[in-house]
């Protein structure tokens, strides 16, 4: 007896656990707005880290959305998308690049050491909320 094959469907199945409803446009613009209200309250000579920003906003393990409202920013905006760094003061931006050099610049304009691509978190971060994971763990060598 020959079993039947199934074909195979055009388009693969995600199980529904794994799916998630796309954000409406409304709830798109809520979610940048918050992050971009966060970042504006980073004080001169602080920074903090894109997972922190999220956390403030009150949308947690969402770092790389700030990283994306971020990145659309016009260019003048006035918001300091600078003091925003990655996980453990990294310099996000790749070595050479006119972003990097960009932010390198306004933070050493505002007195931010950076060193090896790196800031002290300790020293210049911005009061991580409650339960920061970022701040908590390269704090711990002090």
């Amino acid at each position: 007896m020959m079993s039947a094959v199934m074909p195979k469907p055009a388009v693969p199945i995600r199980p529904a656990h794994l799916s998630k409803p796309r954000a409406s446009v409304a709830e798109r613009e809520l979610r940048a707005a918050a992050i971009l209200a966060i970042v504006r309250e980073i004080p001169r000579g602080r920074v903090t880290t894109y997972g922190s920003v999220a956390a403030r906003a009150g949308l947690p393990r969402q770092a790389r959305l700030v990283g994306k409202v971020l990145s659309g920013l016009p260019q003048g905006s006035g918001v300091p998308w600078h003091r925003v760094v990655a996980a453990g003061g990294r310099i996000a931006f790749p070595a050479g690049s006119s972003s990097r050099d960009r932010q390198l610049t306004r933070l050493r304009t505002e007195r931010v050491d950076v060193a090896h691509g790196r800031i002290d978190l300790a020293r210049f971060g911005w009061g991580a909320p409650m339960g920061d994971l970022d701040q908590w763990l390269w704090s711990r060598g002090e």
